[in-house]
């Protein structure tokens, strides 16, 4: 047997041992960096959403357990970013305010089109706490700050740089076609009983039988929908994606659909009814009418790439101990 555990077999093993019939939990240190440990609570605490949705879009344990793993593995690298960056915000005495924090969870919820309470509530939904998603923000806005002070003058963007990034983006849309889904969400109410499931569920039957009739689905969409982000006038849509960025059960609804097809109501979870059409799907754009983006496509692709020398920069004169 190998004598090298993966991450996730060896905080299974960590989690819990035996005593006198009962689970205790252990702590370890599993990273250090720059003299700051890496807990193993603090990696099961990040880990928690994303577990929350490889349960939900992975079946079976083996592929679970092949996810997990690489989750927790991809995780820990990106604690251990999150630590150098930390440090070297320490010693460019950069800070992050509570208001600056407010303000970057209003920026998340309207880019979302909800507010901030439904975009807590979602993260709650997910595994995390208030106090964690205002950490998460936070080590975001700081690293834009650290990416504007130490990266952003290493990058300049050409003409060149934008047509190539246009011809790469545009084989991966070519590849795997975004997809336009309209949703009409139909909440179950907390403790609702199994007569008022089942009406609406009827009720969700006659609007995919009126939506297959022709009926105009904005007005579906307006007159049922309960969710916010999916109002009219966006006709329960929220834009074009790749289909692997939609939750397992849509795209299982939408598999096989042609453009404007109804798919049959589906549960989801215990908290809604889906009624799911898809709508008109998009092509490519010529580069054009897309140069503005493409170029900030390109400046991103290169932003990412400095930003990963300047972490291997950051590694070679900070202290970090790996301990699995």
């Amino acid at each position: 047997m190998s004598k090298r555990w993966t991450l996730a077999a060896s905080i299974a093993l960590a989690l819990t041992c035996a005593a006198n019939g009962q689970a205790s939990i252990v702590e370890r240190v599993v990273a250090v960096v720059a003299e700051r440990p890496i807990l193993l609570s603090d990696v099961r605490q990040r880990a928690r959403p994303f577990l929350f949705r490889i349960l939900a879009t992975t079946a079976g344990a083996p592929q679970r357990a092949a996810h997990e793993t690489e989750m927790f593995r991809e995780l820990l690298n990106r604690m251990i970013d999150d630590r150098l960056e930390e440090h070297a915000a320490d010693q460019a005495h950069l800070a992050v305010t509570p208001d600056e924090v407010d303000r970057a969870l209003k920026n998340v919820a309207g880019q979302a089109k909800v507010t901030v309470s439904e975009l807590m509530a979602e993260a709650s939904r997910q595994g995390l706490s208030e106090r964690d998603y205002r950490d998460e923000i936070r080590r975001q806005v700081l690293e834009g700050k650290l990416i504007q002070l130490r990266v952003r003058g290493r990058v300049h963007v050409t003409e060149q740089d934008a047509l190539m990034s246009y011809d790469r983006w545009v084989r991966d849309y070519e590849a795997q076609p975004p997809v336009d889904v309209r949703i009409i969400s139909m909440r179950i109410p907390p403790g609702a009983t199994d007569v008022v499931i089942d009406a609406q569920v009827k009720l969700a039957e006659q609007i995919v039988a009126r939506a297959r009739h022709g009926e105009n689905f904005c007005k579906l969409v307006k007159q049922y929908s309960a969710s916010a982000s999916t109002i009219h006038p966006a006709c329960g849509s929220t834009g074009p994606q790749p289909m692997d960025a939609l939750q397992a059960p849509i795209q299982e609804a939408i598999r096989g659909l042609k453009e404007g097809d109804t798919a049959e109501p589906m549960r989801f979870g215990n908290d809604a009814i889906l009624v799911v059409q898809l709508g008109k799907q998009p092509k490519a754009p010529p580069f054009e009418e897309v140069r503005d983006a493409m170029s900030e496509r390109a400046l991103g692709e290169a932003m990412e790439r400095e930003r990963k020398l300047w972490l291997q920069e950051l590694r070679r004169g900070v202290y970090v101990d790996v301990r699995l």
